[in-house]
């Protein structure tokens, strides 16, 4: 049986880039995205251009993870054309590189470590942390995570997260996300001004909030589904983060396709340099990688991750609403009798 740093040396011949298969993924994708969002406008028949604009989103989250690949230098490692075709995308997918690469290396290097920054991650407390907040605190906790925030992920961590707070925080380092919101926002009014309103809401509105909810509830459920393991940094360990803290999503295979294979997370986490094609093939050939934690996109796996809330030490598990509060009741009524 591998393990540790052994298993992660057993994935290393799979991080290998074929630029080719690279290049091929790339600008197939590329090239199916415009078409597709071009049948938003010129489609002859409206269920055609509300085909086209689904479609649209979906090509959206799977030219994402290409990008995202290749923020990792796990595909086209210094080709200044696919730099140069990267960077753009990341500008109008309103995810600015500077400020997309700082979080998500972060994310990786502290994946479900306790009491860490919540840099490029959702926030994690613990029970008795949770307990001991304020209203104010737990309004502020409880609302990044609450499901309307991750669907309406467009605007809470797209537009505002990447771009708006990026920039107010540090203007010279993220000169990129201001660059994000004026190409969104002439985009957005140039297709209103020349399509009207239906042809702004096919070609960029649905596009986008499809692309972002789903981008954004996929990152949330691949760290927080039931089962997920927390540790503090004495027990944290970087291939023990990638197996217990980072879940294998089951998809169909027409999924798999649309999110860049971003279902064998696990894999990704224990090496981001293998492409996001090669992560199929490292599951098949190596037994450890095969008993991941798994959930999916069925609706009660979808509804088992969104309820849950904080970390519960004792138990070592995430826990909703309902455990949260459960033993209050008895507690209050204990400290009554002691006094």
């Amino acid at each position: 049986m591998l393990n540790g740093k052994d298993l992660i040396l057993a994935t290393k011949k799979y991080a290998k880039d074929c630029p080719r298969s690279s290049w091929t993924h790339t600008l197939t994708t590329l090239t199916l995205l415009l078409i597709a969002l071009s049948g938003t406008i010129i489609a002859p028949f409206l269920l055609l251009k509300i085909v086209s604009s689904i479609f649209s989103g979906l090509l959206v989250i799977r030219f994402f993870i290409i990008f995202h690949d290749f923020q990792h230098h796990a595909i086209l490692r210094n080709n200044k054309v696919a730099d140069v075709i990267m960077t753009f995308f990341g500008i109008y997918i309103l995810t600015p590189p500077s400020i997309w690469k700082r979080s998500h290396d972060y994310h990786h290097q502290h994946n479900s470590k306790l009491f860490s920054a919540d840099i490029g991650s959702y926030p994690i407390v613990t029970k008795s942390r949770y307990l001991s907040m304020t209203n104010k605190e737990r309004l502020g906790y409880l609302a990044i995570r609450h499901p309307l925030t991750i669907l309406f992920g467009y605007f809470s961590m797209f537009i505002w997260g990447m771009c708006i707070r990026s920039f107010l925080s540090s203007p010279k380092k993220h000169m990129d996300s201001l660059a994000a919101l004026f190409l969104h926002a002439a985009i957005a009014f140039s297709a209103w001004y020349f399509l009207g309103f239906e042809g702004w809401l096919l070609s960029v509105f649905i596009p986008f909030f499809i692309g972002h909810a789903i981008g954004a509830y996929l990152f949330y459920a691949q760290h927080n589904f039931p089962g997920v393991m927390f540790r503090t940094r004495c027990g944290w360990t970087y291939e023990g983060a990638a197996l217990e803290s980072s879940s294998y999503m089951k998809m169909s295979p027409f999924m798999q396709w649309c999110t860049g294979n971003i279902g064998y997370h696990h894999i990704h986490h224990l090496n981001c340099r293998i492409p996001f094609y090669a992560l199929p093939k490292a599951m098949r050939e190596i037994p450890e990688l095969q008993q991941a934690k798994t959930t999916s996109l069925k609706w009660k796996d979808i509804w088992g991750c969104l309820r849950l809330k904080v970390w519960d030490p004792e138990a070592q598990q995430m826990i909703g609403y309902r455990e949260i509060y459960a033993e209050l009741p008895v507690m209050a009524y204990s400290a009554t009798q002691v006094d």
